[in-house]
């Protein structure tokens, strides 16, 4: 089990290990007391995993409700978030409760954000079962609920009281919800440590897993306590991230967050370099790991149709984009652009 401790805004610990789950009442009450537990998760989440972590708190004693969605990028939406606080509501919960985000990234969010406005602010804790959540979406506080016109544009930042990554919960994934963490270890790796990014760009990383996801959480943690609020170096964790979340919302999100992501990591090298904004051609290698780990990478939208959503992207500030590049495998670096400018290159390729 490892434990890395995160110092933001809330000074809290993200805890991985094999077979941790049943620790989740002992954590509870050592930080809130014997409160009543609201577990918000997914339809495939709660078919998989909900016995488990409902015998285990029953089994302490712990009064527990369950609110369950629809799986899908799709539930991340105003009306589910609205649907669960009228649940909360219902149920009387008071500032002294808990929610439980079990589940991937969008069960993340969409709780971190609840527990944000549920009466100004409820406690929340995050137990990933994705590979996703646990190396990025479950730490740094980022939370919201997507709109019409792109993703993440509603949230606030809300940072968890805990994070419990049992990373057993992850046997259950298909290869292609795995493949999907695996784009965002991918990035760690080009933005910070190019020994991590050497572990995992020939794949078969299954047995270390435990260690590779304490040190994104690590990298994250690194970031995260120098910019919590995303007014500069937390910009870097957007790599990949403004196109992806283009061909994201191209695809009507059947596109899935991980291969978007892998998809605009090397784009995005390539644009750099052929545009000079950086000396070294990475993109060669970012795109063999991420094929190692069962990424596609080749987009299939002209980056044309993928304007729209990038000037709407809330990474714009002004008439400004900032857009993240890799120096090299191990560091990568923004650059401010200019809308129009950065529209053109996309034109380009």
């Amino acid at each position: 089990m490892i434990t890395v401790n995160v110092n933001a805004s809330k000074n809290y610990d993200v805890i991985i290990g094999e077979n941790i789950l049943s620790i989740l009442p002992e954590k509870l009450e050592n930080l809130f007391g014997r409160t009543k537990v609201m577990i918000v998760t997914d339809s495939t989440v709660h078919s998989l995993h909900y016995e488990k972590i409902k015998n285990i708190l029953d089994g302490a004693g712990f009064e527990n409700d369950v609110f369950v969605f629809p799986a899908g990028e799709k539930s991340k939406s105003k009306e589910v978030l609205f649907d669960l606080l009228e649940t909360l509501a219902e149920k009387h919960y008071t500032k002294a409760d808990v929610l439980v985000a079990f589940g991937g990234g969008v069960t993340g969010d969409l709780t971190g954000l609840a527990a944000a406005l549920f009466l100004r602010g409820i406690h929340i804790v995050q137990v990933p079962t994705t590979l996703l959540s646990a190396v990025d979406s479950s730490v740094g506080g980022k939370t919201a609920v997507n709109l019409k016109a792109g993703k993440n544009l509603a949230g606030v930042f809300n940072q968890p009281e805990l994070v419990l990554c049992d990373v057993t919960l992850l046997e259950t994934l298909t290869e292609e919800i795995f493949a999907d963490g695996m784009a965002e270890v991918i990035k760690y790796g080009v933005l910070a440590d190019s020994d991590l990014f050497a572990k995992v760009e020939n794949g078969n990383v299954k047995n270390n897993i435990t260690e590779i996801i304490s040190r994104c959480v690590e990298i994250k943690r690194d970031v995260v306590s120098q910019d919590e609020f995303d007014k500069g170096l937390r910009q870097l964790l957007n790599f990949g991230h403004t196109l992806g979340h283009a061909i994201e919302a191209e695809s009507n999100f059947e596109i899935h967050h991980g291969t978007a992501v892998a998809m605009g990591m090397v784009m995005a090298s390539e644009i750099a370099y052929r545009n000079n904004l950086t000396k070294e051609n990475t993109s060669e290698r970012i795109e063999k790991a991420c094929r190692a780990n069962n990424l596609e990478t080749v987009c299939p939208y002209n980056t044309k149709m993928l304007a729209e959503y990038v000037v709407s992207d809330k990474k714009i500030s002004g008439k400004t984009i900032s857009f993240i590049i890799p120096e090299k495998i191990g560091k990568c670096t923004g650059v401010k652009l200019g809308v129009e400018e950065f529209v053109e290159m996309l034109g380009e390729n």
